[in-house]
């Protein structure tokens, strides 16, 4: 099974992307913009970025798009307790 193409759509803007499944994209993606959340120092910007994460993203392939709604928890509760900056991905019907 060979990588392919995406577009991750979050609403302003479309990145491109390789992948071999829509969800992989997504929580590739949304991993990294975790980790810039987590690394930041600055209490200001950490507000900023927190506040401009993705709460709904879709995933374009070449036949099919799949549609996500992201559940960001500051401190998680549930499967991860005591993280920080846990999202969790509801796939919505398209």
């Amino acid at each position: 099974m060979t990588k392919r193409e995406f577009i991750i759509d979050i609403g302003k803007e479309k990145i491109q992307a390789s992948g071999y499944l829509h969800k992989n994209v997504a929580i590739k993606y949304l991993m990294k913009k975790r980790r810039s959340v987590l690394m930041t120092k600055n209490l200001e910007k950490v507000e900023r970025l927190f506040a401009d994460l993705p709460r709904k993203i879709s995933i374009i392939g070449k036949n099919i798009t799949h549609n996500y709604e992201v559940n960001w928890q500051r401190q998680g509760v549930t499967d991860f307790e005591g993280s920080r900056y846990v999202f969790t991905l509801k796939t919505l019907d398209n």
